[in-house]
């Protein structure tokens, strides 16, 4: 019997060697315990609401792709319902492919019907939209609560979340409602500083003063909107719903009106964000809008996004059919890009495509390589006399390459006998609708026959004393005066050939200079002398259809035309003092009395703007 202890230790050895099991030695007396693990990131339940949004959920799910929170601790609720596009195919593709990747993922189409019995477009809200939006909100709210979320975030699906931490900042401002503050092309963003006892929007001083960044913080707000962030966490939060509507709620029949209501019932105060850039969302279209203008809202709407920031990417998991740019009715559209700026020339080639505009890159003469010989074998002289009129400097070797720039492409319009060429600058920013309006304008132009060579789609205007002459038949079109800047202009084939036979090398002033002496709307009268013919059919758009991407001390703000070397002095610097670049800052207020109001069409007289519509 004293052999079987023996036996048992032989045994005990002999399995833990063919198991490979092993026991960790005892810590050393008086060691430290093994730390503790950090915890995990709080559950996220997102809520998605879809309906004509093949245009836009793309961009939004990559943005939600992008954010910074581990994916399994996120679920997705995704809801689609009376749509006429592929919104349906989108969801359900994207949610296909990353369904492995997400914590949970639930998925509610609705194939039929197209659109509500009683709306009268695709961007208008009956009553019978505004119940089924707040029972697919309140579905969401209840699965999130089921599925003991910690939160739930509401996404539109046109906002774009382009921050990836945005969802990391919500939760640490530790409030039971809270929204980052989205940018528009206007002041319109996704949060209300007053409402009336009635529940309709009401102005005050804070918005704008939040809007536009001049107060930063987190403030309480009596409504946020479109994307927003509920603490399923805090007990005031079980009170919270969408639907149905309080025993005593009285205010305008709206889902978003209908939460504010319910939060301030359940004493429950609402937050907007601004200490950050966080993403970006479209103005809301009038009623009677097309889905076509909701397409080229939210085009506009990343584009706006990519001055500042790098391009908002699609989904990579969604497949998207390549757009197909053309001209616009041009011959051809030349973009003219310094080499050296790459950064401009992508933006530019992402904003023309997303626009579907095709343009020819016309590599820019670089002032800063030009030297002494090339300019004496190109027989340049400054115009006599000239000089900048806010510096009193003389012309910059930048300058020179500006116009041999342009000058390039005149010639090229010339050889090539192009009737209909448009020239666009790469520092440019895009009016809302641009090729729309461009097209429209282009089109009235030659149903009326008139009779154009030059056609500025963006300037400065600086004759601002008195309204430019509206053009008869024309909407939208004034004969150009004393205007600065070429950021874009359309140039016909005779304005060409006016522009090359006026012979300016010989007596250079600046490109933007030169074009107002050609039609005899220049003020100096001495530097027109130099130019016999002065007869250039000018003219402009109205309102403008391109501006610059950034003014004069503003950030981003950078100019080689100005920041350069004198022209006959290579060695003498014209880095200006840039506070006091009076020629290249924003286009001042022109007094109503001198405004181009004749070139404006009536205003047509709507119904009142929505609750959506505040701004």
């Amino acid at each position: 019997m004293a052999a079987l202890p023996a036996l048992r230790l032989l045994l005990c050895c002999l399995l833990g060697a063919r198991s490979g099991a092993s026991f960790p030695a005892e810590p050393p007396a008086g060691s430290a315990p093994l730390p503790e693990s950090p915890l995990q990131k709080p559950t996220v339940f997102i809520a998605i609401l879809a309906r004509n949004a093949a245009h836009a959920l793309p961009h939004c799910l990559g943005c939600l792709e992008r954010l910074r929170y581990p994916k399994s601790r996120l679920a997705i609720w995704a809801a689609t319902d009376h749509n006429t596009d592929n919104t349906t195919e989108i969801l359900r593709e994207w949610l296909k492919n990353v369904q492995k990747l997400y914590h949970y993922v639930e998925w509610r189409p609705m194939e039929e019907p197209q659109s509500y019995p009683d709306e009268i477009g695709p961007k208008h809200w009956p009553s019978s939209r505004f119940t089924h939006v707040m029972k697919l909100r309140q579905a969401a709210l209840r699965t999130a609560r089921e599925k003991w979320s910690d939160y739930i975030m509401f996404v539109d699906a046109d906002n774009l979340l382009t921050n990836p931490e945005t969802l990391n900042l919500m939760i640490a401002e530790n409030k039971t409602v809270v929204a980052p503050m989205l940018e528009s092309r206007s002041l319109y963003s996704n949060f209300w500083c007053g409402i009336t006892p009635q529940g309709y929007y009401r102005k005050t001083p804070d918005y704008a003063l939040i809007r536009e960044w001049k107060r930063l913080g987190c403030f309480a707000v009596p409504m946020v909107h479109s994307t927003f962030l509920i603490d399923l966490r805090k007990e005031a939060s079980d009170k919270l719903m969408f639907y149905p509507p309080q025993q005593d709620y009285t205010w305008t029949f709206d889902d978003i009106i209908v939460f504010a209501f319910s939060s301030r019932q359940a004493g429950v105060q609402m937050y907007i964000c601004n200490r950050e850039r966080y993403g970006f969302l479209p103005v809301p279209l009038k009623f009677h809008q097309t889905l076509q203008e909701d397409v080229e809202n939210f085009v506009h709407v990343t584009i706006e996004a990519m001055i500042d920031h790098p391009s908002v990417e699609p989904s990579q998991y969604i497949s998207i059919p390549r757009k197909q740019p053309d001209k616009m009715g041009f011959d051809e559209i030349f973009m003219i890009n310094l080499k050296r700026r790459k950064d401009r020339r992508d933006r530019m080639l992402r904003t023309l495509y997303e626009q579907e505009i095709a343009v020819k890159i016309v590599e820019a003469v670089d002032g800063k390589a030009l030297n002494t010989s090339q300019l004496k074998a190109l027989n340049i002289d400054m115009l006599p006399g000239y000089q900048d009129p806010y510096s009193s400097r003389p012309l910059t070797r930048g300058e020179i390459g500006c116009f041999l720039s342009h000058y390039n492409i005149w010639k090229e319009v010339v050889n090539r006998e192009l009737e209909k060429t448009l020239v666009i600058e790469d520092d440019v920013r895009f009016e809302h609708q641009f090729k729309r309006k461009l097209v429209k304008l282009m089109d009235d132009i030659e149903q009326v026959q008139l009779d154009w060579e030059l056609i500025y789609i963006g300037r400065k205007r600086m004759q601002v004393q008195r309204p430019e002459k509206a053009v008869p038949n024309v909407m939208n079109l004034v004969e150009a005066d004393y205007s600065y800047w070429t950021l874009g202009y359309a140039i016909s084939f005779e304005g060409a050939q006016k522009l090359i036979g006026a012979e300016p090398f010989s007596k250079m002033l600046p490109v933007d200079e030169f074009l107002p002496i050609m039609y005899n709307k220049h003020p100096v009268e001495k530097y027109k002398e130099y130019y016999e013919s002065r007869d250039l059919k000018a003219f402009s758009a109205e309102p403008l259809l391109v501006y610059p991407t950034h003014y004069t001390g503003q950030p981003g703000y950078l100019s080689d035309t100005e920041t350069s070397t004198i022209w006959d002095n290579e060695t003498m610097s014209t880095d200006w003092d840039r506070a006091h670049s009076w020629k290249s800052r924003q286009q001042g207020q022109i007094h109503s009395d001198a405004q181009n109001k004749d070139a404006l069409a009536p205003q047509p007289s709507l119904n009142a703007a929505s609750s959506r519509d505040e701004l």
